[in-house]
């Protein structure tokens, strides 16, 4: 793979942090992760603990804490600040908090400079990388959010279960906003290459419930999720660093695309200069309709955060 800088830098040493950096670490791409949280202790820690990962088997990567000046020539900073969800919670629960502290984030990050890509994962996913990238005052293509990304795992998942299927033949993605509104745009679903209706175990509700209902029974049994997401953040930042050009469903800053202008999750294609292209799926006029209600819910807390911002 063609890698122009490996040095990740990863903002918040908590649950998911930490294992996005443990994630990464066994990527042979990455040559550099730097932590960085409040607690300075805290984020030494986790980079110790991660980098006694890597020997068995031996991996090359650096793991280190760090501070925000670390941002300013790293290939990708990964944002994972925030409160966890409780249970109970839906992400949009955490507007209110995540909205101030990235705000205090980005006086800090400008100050320092942030040379490369910036990728937010902090709830509510899709509102917090808007108002970081308002913040940052960064192009749309270089400051993204995870988006449906974990969304879209869980739903290939479902999909497995429900069809017998191996997971590295389902194709689908999970397009709206990261939570409860979320849509599939089940007439681009193949499963083997066939429609998932050809299946007689396939529920596109049971699908759509359960991608709904996954994030919080992991909540209520554990207290967070960390796993899932670090997996996934992990794998979008090694298709950037690989420049692969990949198409993941991730949370953009819509211009017309789709009909909308609000931050959202939808399939794009990556590279090393970051979201290279949005692609725009033929939808249904049901899937548009539910696509536009899910871009509603966004926009109203948008709103909200806009107002705090004021």
């Amino acid at each position: 793979m063609h890698v122009v800088n490996g040095k990740i830098v990863i903002l918040g040493a908590g649950h998911v942090g930490s294992h996005v950096a443990r994630a990464l670490a066994a990527s042979p791409a990455v040559q550099e992760i730097v932590l960085v949280d409040r607690i300075r202790e805290k984020a030494e820690a986790q980079a110790m603990d991660v980098a006694d990962a890597l020997t068995y088997p031996a991996g090359q990567a650096r793991v280190r804490a760090g501070d925000y000046a670390d941002c300013a020539d790293a290939f990708v900073t990964v944002v994972a600040i925030g409160k966890p969800r409780e249970p109970g919670q839906t992400r949009l629960d955490l507007l209110h908090d995540s909205t101030l502290m990235l705000r205090d984030l980005a006086v800090s990050l400008r100050e320092k400079g942030v040379g490369g890509l910036v990728v937010s994962i902090t709830n509510p996913c899709d509102i917090a990388m808007e108002v970081l990238r308002r913040e940052l005052q960064m192009d749309r293509f270089r400051c993204f959010g995870t988006g449906t990304l974990l969304d879209t795992a869980r739903l290939t998942r479902v999909l497995s279960e429900q069809t017998g299927v191996t997971r590295s033949a389902v194709s689908c993605a999970v397009l709206g906003e990261h939570g409860d509104s979320s849509m599939i745009p089940f007439s681009a679903v193949r499963i083997a290459g066939r429609a998932p209706e050809s299946f007689p175990g396939f529920s596109a509700a049971q699908a759509l419930e359960r991608t709904h209902g996954i994030g919080m029974d992991i909540i209520e049994g554990k207290g967070s999720t960390e796993f899932g997401i670090g997996q996934a953040a992990a794998y979008l930042i090694a298709q950037l660093l690989g420049d692969t050009q990949a198409v993941l469903p991730l949370s953009v800053s819509l211009e017309g695309e789709y009909g909308l202008h609000v931050p959202c999750g939808v399939p794009c294609r990556v590279g090393r200069n970051g979201i290279e292209e949005i692609i725009t799926l033929p939808l249904t006029q049901e899937e548009q309709q539910a696509l536009n209600a899910s871009a509603d819910v966004i926009a109203s807390h948008l709103k909200t955060a806009e107002a705090l911002l004021k």
